[in-house]
């Protein structure tokens, strides 16, 4: 691990101080505390494992930490708000489109008494032929997708995360869409492209303005062509057009032309067609330009694709699709580098902030990383990685961790306690356990 640049420890307290107007003073306090614990333990992130890193002499009572996640009076919306606009203005070049993935993943819990958890569809265990059922937290979260100063895939920062409860509660659409108006809101100058799955496509039908949606077709949709001006005689006038051939037909008879499609930081030929249509039965009486991707080799099966924003280009919709991946790895980062599900927080909003703060924090680790590392390497070479050359969600967590262990260990050491080399090798191995 490289020195880390002046300055590192500040920019992470900024971050941080930021939410401070969300809390009352103590609190925030003890906020401060838990997430820099948070960072830096190197086992289960558990609270009481948490409380046994940042305070190991007990300076404040560990029910402290419990209420302040289960009772707290603060909120977690406010907390979002700052850390989104802070990110955007940040990492989004002004007058550029905001890019956002929206999906749902389900934090695993344990227990018959953890508030909001329920059996929900396992999507990492299930497949196209087995449905696995697990007992958690199903969580709809929204992401904000960047490109990072070094070459590669772009990374999805968490900006929002709501809990599905099962019974009579707002269904994983509804509460996407309740996101995409606090997005809205909070970033009211701005165009935002959102990419999601074919479970949520009915945000194509109702979104804020200045919100398109991109997603998926079925392939058996019935559509259809736009609605036909009115006639001017009695009755009541037509909501759609003609019923249009199947997806598969339309693609068979369709004049394709060759695109560059952006798959994740790689530039692929593809064959494209689009055109206006209605998806009736999905997004009502709201036009949609169906795309239609094509592998000119003939291997991959044909994808097709439905966004609001009519005047897209083909190729770039292709891409900003496949471009939803960086929600995945987010998921993945937050589950085991964070342990997002570990924390044994089980009454009233205890579960659910624990598994939002998580979430908040993966954003909150990777802002402070471009800001201060930007496209300099953090990490020190090894043998067995020689073309190493973009870093990984655990390199900016582990180049964090060196920093607040390196804060932690030097000021409290008498003189020549530690060597160099020693102290070095000991924040290295701190900042790499697990």
């Amino acid at each position: 691990m490289t020195g880390a640049p002046a300055g590192a420890g500040a920019a992470w307290t900024t971050i941080l101080t930021s939410v401070a107007a969300s809390f009352t003073a103590p609190s925030h306090v003890l906020f401060v505390t838990l997430m820099c614990g948070w960072v830096m333990t190197p086992v289960r992130r558990t609270i009481t494992h948490i409380i046994t890193t940042i305070d190991p002499r007990s300076r404040r009572p560990h029910d402290a930490y419990h209420r302040l996640v289960r009772d707290g009076i603060w909120d977690m919306v406010g907390l979002w708000c700052t850390l989104t606009t802070a990110m955007v203005d940040r990492l989004v070049p002004a007058g550029s489109v905001v890019l956002i993935d929206i999906d749902d993943t389900l934090f695993h819990k344990s227990g018959r008494n953890v508030d909001g958890a329920g059996l929900f569809r396992d999507a990492v265990r299930s497949g196209r032929n087995r449905t696995v059922h697990a007992l958690g937290l199903n969580v709809v979260v929204a992401t904000l997708r960047v490109r990072p100063p070094w070459p590669g895939t772009p990374i999805a920062l968490p900006v929002a995360a709501r809990i599905r409860r099962k019974g009579d509660g707002p269904t994983t659409v509804e509460l996407a869409r309740a996101i995409l108006f606090d997005l809205a809101g909070w970033l009211p100058d701005r165009q935002i492209e959102v990419a999601c799955d074919g479970a949520y496509s009915t945000l194509c039908a109702d979104r804020p303005d200045r919100v398109h949606v991109t997603s998926r077709i079925r392939r058996d949709a019935a559509t259809y062509e736009l609605t036909p001006p009115r006639t001017g005689r009695r009755g009541r006038p037509r909501k759609k057009g003609e019923r249009l051939p199947s997806l598969a037909a339309m693609a068979d008879t369709a004049t394709f032309t060759t695109g560059q499609v952006d798959l994740r930081g790689v530039t692929a030929t593809r064959l494209v067609w689009s055109r206006t249509l209605l998806w009736y039965g999905v997004t009502g009486d709201t036009p949609v330009l169906l795309v239609v991707v094509r592998d000119p080799d003939g291997v991959q099966p044909d994808d097709f694709f439905v966004t609001t924003n009519i005047a897209a280009c083909p190729a770039w919709v292709a891409g900003h699709y496949a471009g939803r991946w960086s929600i995945e790895v987010t998921f993945r980062d937050t589950k085991q580098a964070l342990g997002g599900h570990q924390p044994q927080s089980w009454k009233r909003q205890g579960p659910q902030r624990t598994v939002a703060l998580s979430l908040w924090l993966h954003a909150a680790v990777w802002l402070w990383y471009l800001h201060v590392w930007a496209d300099r390497p953090s990490w020190t070479p090894t043998p067995w990685y020689p073309r190493k050359t973009s870093p990984s969600f655990v390199d900016a967590l582990a180049a964090l961790r060196t920093v607040l262990w390196t804060q932690r260990i030097s000021p409290t050491q008498p003189a020549q306690a530690l060597t160099a080399d020693i102290r070095d090798q000991l924040v290295a191995v701190l900042a790499r356990a697990d």
